[in-house]
């Protein structure tokens, strides 16, 4: 057990009509202070989210989710927050919010591999 590290991880979330309270897992985000880790991974399956809210955007929601990917790399792409410290930019990410796409509350765990637990969670969330 030494040997692991905590991390926080908040799963992103496709909320089409918010009135509605319903969604979609399309990703994952994974933070890990001592890795000094910050990822995430995500996939937009446009037949299931067409099947689910027919009027979605989804090359919209593909650029959105794209920023999203910038500000966890520290990417220029990610403008002033993509610029912050590592649990800056996790913060500001899994901020609470009432838009078309939306995060889970923060959930802990311990890993060894914050990469690994990335993977793992995506495939277990999202699949």
């Amino acid at each position: 057990m030494q040997d692991k590290r905590s991390y926080e991880f908040v799963i992103i979330r496709v909320v089409p009509r918010v009135e509605r309270e319903e969604f979609i897992n399309v990703g994952v985000i994974v933070f890990s202070k001592p890795q000094r880790f910050l990822a995430m991974k995500y996939a937009l399956n446009e037949a299931r989210l067409l099947a689910f809210a027919p009027d979605l955007d989804i090359p919209f929601l593909d650029q959105h989710l794209q920023a999203w990917a910038a500000i966890c790399a520290g990417h220029p792409q990610g403008g002033t927050i993509g610029a912050q410290e590592l649990p800056y930019r996790f913060r500001w990410l899994a901020a609470n919010r009432s838009t078309i796409l939306q995060t889970s509350r923060v959930h802990p765990g311990l890993c060894a591999d914050a990469q690994q637990a990335l993977d793992d969670l995506y495939q277990r969330y999202v699949g």
